[in-house]
């Protein structure tokens, strides 16, 4: 089996929450459990101007949907992408995302 990591361009992120339903939905999970969970960091006021980020995480529920990479499909959370941030890669694969996409990417390993 191929390992995978999920790389997240938070710079994108809007904060929307569309992954975590969709992984919600998609594992059956309750509505307190979470495969990915979209976490705020901010408000802060820097040089008079407010900002902040985003960032999804997974959770230890989470298993990239390995099923539906296997099936040929996108994990249900990178498919519901409204900003098209988060996408699994193979492992392999993982540095040259972080290099494409810049200072605001993390990659998860399960």
């Amino acid at each position: 089996m191929k390992n995978y990591a999920m790389v997240v361009d938070y710079q994108y992120c809007t904060g929307c929450h569309a992954c975590e339903l969709a992984c919600q939905n998609e594992k059956e999970l309750s509505l307190d459990e979470w495969g990915i969970k979209v976490t705020q960091h901010g408000p802060v006021f820097i040089q008079g101007k407010c900002m902040w980020d985003y960032v999804p995480v997974p959770s230890s529920a989470c298993d990239l949907c390995i099923d539906r990479i296997d099936d040929g499909k996108p994990p249900s959370c990178q498919l519901h992408c409204l900003a098209a941030c988060i996408e699994v890669v193979p492992v392999e694969d993982a540095s040259k995302k972080l290099m494409e996409h810049g200072d605001k990417t993390v990659v998860f390993l399960p």
